[in-house]
């Protein structure tokens, strides 16, 4: 080959490379790119989707947009209000004595013996195509009597090509509650509903043996089918708090077809189970479960008509949140999740715009946000200048850390114990934790309720007075000096425990026993050293705490809770003497008794929203303050980015099927794609003239010694 030659193929290369080649680092296939398709990422597989035991964040990121309870959350209204769902209207709720005889609205609480919830549904929605509703030519299951043979040729769900559907009825609502109380499925809320569906814990004995499958027959005292689209729940007592649950995944309909589709023998050894493939009403089905590559959902083509809401908050219209008013949901034709279980290569994708949404990793941290002098976050120029936008929410949520109140040292209800826990509150600086651990994404809790809920202040009436001052009209941590007066006042000066005249040993319990964890683990070791303490760590497995935990043999602990629904009950039981987990196996992981806040609690909880609630709220506040059976910790605060093609956005920390509200403008993410990802082609070109430049002398005494060999 000529020297004339290689010049040539170099400029062939070179035009080649100045036509349309941008994005050669598109992981989509160009249809899929163009279209209505919104792409996220999962970091770890589902273990549930069935809605009668999935309980977790990563499990109802997908259950939540395929099932569908009775109520929802509205998307756009605050404070968070119920609305219907599947229901056609809000539900009748009737108050009855012991004798059944309906009472009136403004019954004592104390005369209530049940509450009827009455539940009207809507007619003519569709459940999604699936094979456990197909039937033949004669009306008969399809795939409800498996032989053999067809149980060994299927690997997927997608081998049962015939798919069937029918309408939802108040049977399935109905059936699902019977699932709930069924002991093989083991739902997570089963022990809650025993206290409060008239029946529960009864038809959950009578059903123990049973198979899934034999509960469509079998009758639940409290829970009745009154017409095709009418069903009624009876509680005990007044619980108004109840109506959240009918809002949650547990509560949302089940045809019974898909247990008598799944229970079939040798079916679950091929993962074609309800946890693998559900079946739902809701505005998208999961048409792949490939955990260990991507889950995709594509809108359910019999989803019934639903619209974007019409109204919200007065701040809506013009943050652009009441365009799509009245149209018809969901706007996304089809959503793609990814494994990404590295941060890094997820980050990077999104900045390329392969990701449409990105949460905000320590390590990313800096390059997204910025703090203005106020303390404000807002995002980098790079970002701003991206269109990127920032939305910012305090969860419900609260993290702590506990103490064992059965302990014989930081426990009980002495002076001695609760003046120590008190100093350890104030030491423990959990200002500076978020500033370290969480670059500031998260609210210093003054006491139990986050932001957001009924009885939640920022007020100088909100703070925690034994662990801060009211300032300036700001709120700052005590100093550490009144910390070390409440040790002496306990019988610690400078943390000397007077029986062994050295440092006061405290053994903190966890399970957070990676080298990641070290930092934070040292951290809590620095905040009991300010008093004098030694903070001994005792990490073990995640089971062994757990039991640790239950047979109460842990001493101080870190914990959380995220609100099931938006009520101060939902988190002030956390501290209810019978829900204690040592005695009871409730959610009171401290195991904290208090007589007084028992009773405030009990008043509490079954009120409707009022100021005497609110004062009542304040009241619990300050025992829980006092005593100090924890350590204030925070609300995390989450904050999350978006790109300018993703729209139709509110935070909303109740709402879990937030994706039928979305919108995606799939023109604008290709234009942007190929500004961003467009090829720098001439560090190659330049290599490639170095490397032509190099050859062209090598060539030339090639050839001549060629010529003097044939010579």
């Amino acid at each position: 080959m000529n020297i004339r030659t290689y010049i040539s193929q170099l400029i062939i290369l070179m035009i080649l490379m100045g036509c349309d080649a941008s994005q050669l680092n598109n992981p989509y296939t160009e249809d899929e790119g163009a279209s209505s398709v919104l792409y996220q990422s999962f970091s770890e597989r589902p273990k549930h989707l069935d809605p009668a035991t999935a309980y977790s964040e990563n499990e109802y990121a997908f259950i939540a947009q395929i099932y569908e309870p009775p109520f929802q959350y509205h998307y756009l209204k605050r404070p968070y209000q119920l609305t219907p769902l599947a229901a056609s209207k809000m539900p009748e709720i009737n108050y009855l004595d012991k004798q059944g005889n309906k009472l009136g609205k403004d019954v004592q609480d104390s005369d209530i013996a049940y509450t009827d919830y009455v539940i009207d549904l809507q007619s003519g929605i569709q459940f999604q195509p699936h094979p456990a509703l197909a039937k033949n030519a004669q009306g008969d299951y399809s795939y409800h009597y498996l032989s053999e043979a067809q149980v060994q040729e299927a690997k997927t769900l997608n081998d049962f090509v015939d798919t069937g559907t029918r309408e939802l009825t108040a049977d399935d609502y109905v059936y699902q509650i019977k699932r709930l109380a069924h002991p093989k499925i083991q739902s997570p809320i089963a022990e809650i509903m025993k206290n409060y569906i008239v029946g529960f814990d009864e038809f959950s004995k009578e059903v123990a043996l049973l198979q899934k499958t034999e509960l469509k027959n079998r009758s639940i005292a409290g829970v009745e089918v009154i017409g095709r689209y009418q069903y009624r729940i009876r509680i005990k007592g007044k619980y108004p708090q109840f109506i959240f649950w009918l809002a949650m995944p547990f509560f949302s309909a089940m045809p019974w077809e898909a247990d008598a589709f799944y229970e079939q023998a040798g079916l679950s050894n091929k993962n074609i189970t309800l946890d693998w493939y559900p079946i739902g009403t809701g505005p998208y089905l999961l048409a792949e479960n490939n955990p260990n590559r991507r889950m995709i959902l594509v809108k359910n083509p019999n989803f019934h008509f639903e619209s974007y809401p019409s109204e919200g908050e007065s701040s809506d219209k013009e943050q652009g949140l009441l365009v799509d008013s009245g149209k018809k949901l969901p706007f996304i034709d089809k959503v793609v999740f990814t494994l990404e279980k590295e941060t890094i290569p997820y980050w990077t994708k999104f900045l390329q715009g392969y990701y449409d949404a990105s949460g905000i990793a320590s390590d990313s941290f800096d390059q997204a946000i910025q703090f203005t002098g106020s303390g404000g976050a807002t995002l980098t120029d790079s970002m701003a200048e991206k269109g990127i936008k920032l939305q910012t929410l305090v969860e419900a949520s609260i993290f702590y850390m506990g103490f064992n109140m059965l302990d014989p040292v930081v426990g009980g209800d002495s002076e001695r114990a609760r003046k120590l826990r008190q100093a350890i509150s104030i030491a423990v600086d959990y200002e500076e934790f978020i500033s370290i651990f969480r670059n500031g994404r998260g609210v210093v809790a003054q006491g139990v309720i986050p932001p957001g809920i009924f009885g939640y202040t920022d007020t100088k009436e909100g703070i925690n007075s034994f662990n801060y001052d009211w300032i300036a009209d700001k709120v700052q941590r005590k100093k550490i000096e009144e910390a070390r007066h409440l040790m002496e006042e306990a019988g610690y000066p400078n943390g000397i425990d007077p029986k062994t005249k050295e440092s006061l040993i405290l053994y903190f319990d966890t399970a957070s026993v990676s080298i990641d964890d070290r930092p934070t683990m040292n951290w809590y070791r620095k905040q009991f050293e300010k008093l004098g303490i030694k903070l001994v760590v005792r990490g073990t497995d995640y089971n062994r705490f757990q039991e640790k935990m239950r047979t109460g043999n842990e001493q101080i602990f870190v914990w959380g809770w995220n609100a099931d629904y938006p009520d101060p009950e939902n988190l002030f039981f956390l501290l209810y003497g019978p829900n204690s987990k040592v005695k009871y196996g409730g959610e009171n992981a401290g195991n904290y008794q208090s007589p007084e806040f028992d009773k405030l609690f009990e008043k509490m909880r079954n009120m409707d929203n009022n100021e005497q609630r609110y004062q009542i709220i304040q009241e619990l506040q300050e025992v829980i303050r006092h005593d100090a059976p924890w350590v204030f910790g925070f609300h995390p605060k989450n904050f999350s980015l978006f790109h300018s093609w993703y729209s139709n956005l509110k935070p909303n920390v109740m709402a879990n099927n937030r994706l039928k509200y979305t919108r995606i403008n799939p023109l604008e993410r290709t234009e942007k794609r190929k500004v961003w990802n467009h090829p720098v082609w001439f560090p190659i070109v330049l290599g490639l003239l170095i490397l032509v430049a190099l050859l062209i002398p090598a060539i030339h005494v090639y050839r001549r010694s060629a010529k003097e060999t044939l010579q």
